[in-house]
């Protein structure tokens, strides 16, 4: 059914949503065609999909979330929020799987759109939730400052897993690799997975923010440079080299669009979600941004120093 209160948006078109996002950042006011499609739970509404053979969508339209199958049960990647969290539960359930058997849920950053519902979610399954220590306190603090505003979460009093930069946590067959990567907040972390695709192996990573809208001063953007130039190393690396990006915004990288090349997709054909050059390519951009962005926040710090 389209979308009638925001047909622009109809069909979540990557290039359209990521300009009304990057007009949000640059003037610091929601655009009210996408402030109503952001809570239109129809609009975000998308079946689950097979991305890899031990890897699925399990999101919304504009937030993702990953399931990484082992052979020891599944690993989720962020947990939606509100409303979204209930479709989340029901995409899991779409791909035969039960909540309550979650191994474990890797946390990115304390924002409510990926971890607002850690609540409802850590009620049914007794899975591991995995977060750094930085990250759970800006989430307590993120939910706490919700509670005068609509919307309101709660975040549980600690997670069941801190891990620290370089930490690798194994579940059957599968080794996740937590990386440390502030920017987005200070208490980002990414994570890296070996995705599968018949006989090929590719290292993919879901890097945890893109996005410069939470930013307190320069150091805070200087993290930001250096986590991506860390990541842009990993696209390089020659032993496990990254070719694979698990966003966790679709719009992001017109995944939303690549997607579809799955279902049309010949054996021996390339997967179309293997992209190095694509994921530097991003990369290089944000970095771009960033350092745009460095360039206003030391002339603002330099004007309010005495």
């Amino acid at each position: 059914m389209p979308n009638t209160a925001t047909p622009s948006l109809a069909g979540c078109p990557s290039a359209t949503i990521d300009g009304l996002f990057n007009d949000f950042g640059r003037t610091g006011k929601m655009p009210p065609e996408l402030g109503r499609w952001l809570n239109d739970v129809q609009a975000q509404t998308i079946e689950p999909y097979q991305a890899f053979d031990n890897v699925y969508n399990v999101g919304i339209c504009w937030v993702s979330a990953w399931l990484i199958k082992t052979s020891d049960g599944p690993v989720l990647i962020d947990t939606l929020y509100g409303a979204y969290t209930d479709q989340l539960i029901e995409n899991i359930k779409k791909l035969g799987v039960n909540p309550a058997d979650l191994k474990m849920v890797l946390l990115t950053h304390g924002h409510f759109d990926h971890v607002g519902g850690v609540a409802k979610l850590k009620a049914l399954t007794n899975a591991k939730f995995v977060m750094t220590e930085e990250g759970w306190s800006e989430a307590q603090a993120d939910a706490k400052a919700s509670q005068s505003k609509a919307g309101a979460w709660t975040m549980p009093a600690a997670a069941d897993v801190l891990v620290k930069d370089g930490d690798v946590l194994t579940v059957g067959d599968a080794k996740f690799y937590a990386y440390a990567t502030p920017g987005h907040t200070w208490g980002t972390t990414s994570y890296a997975v070996d995705v599968k695709d018949g006989d090929k192996t590719y290292r993919a990573i879901t890097i945890g923010g893109l996005g410069l809208n939470a930013i307190d001063g320069p150091q805070q953007v200087e993290a930001y440079i250096n986590s991506i130039d860390r990541f842009k190393a990993m696209v390089s690396d020659a032993r496990n080299p990254v070719a694979v990006h698990l966003t966790m915004h679709p719009f992001s990288t017109g995944l939303t669009e690549a997607k579809e090349l799955l279902k049309t997709r010949k054996p021996g054909e390339p997967h179309p979600l293997v992209d190095p050059a694509g994921l530097n390519k991003q990369l290089d951009a944000l970095r771009a941004r960033a350092v745009e962005r460095l360039a206003v926040e030391n002339a603002q710090a330099n004007k309010q120093t005495p």
